[in-house]
């Protein structure tokens, strides 16, 4: 686990039109690996499909979920499953989708 990511958590805040404005704050600092895995887009029934592209790979933190994503300088990676390696609260493994 070499490389310094940030995950982020979305925050909602209230704009002056009654509705929201949805925003990225910083949730975490942590060490990740980063791997790629994959790229391209493919079209499966009648669909472009844009498969997960990398496996992202850090010390467990238990309030993660698929809702954060990862900044790993100027890439952003959307976070699309989350294990628990070996079910013992130690490291997950994450693949995710990196976003244009």
């Amino acid at each position: 686990m070499n490389k310094r990511v940030i995950i982020q958590a979305v925050t909602q805040s209230a704009d002056s039109q009654g509705g929201f404005t949805e925003t990225w704050a910083t949730y975490k600092t942590v060490w990740a690996a980063i791997k790629p895995i994959s790229g391209g887009e493919t079209f499966q029934a009648s669909q472009y499909r844009t498969p997960v592209t990398h496996k992202i790979t850090m010390r467990y933190l238990p309030s993660i979920t698929t809702k954060h994503r990862i900044l790993y300088g100027s890439r952003v990676f959307a976070i699309k499953e989350i294990i628990d390696v070996d079910d013992d609260n130690y490291l997950l493994v994450m693949k995710a989708i990196e976003q244009q």
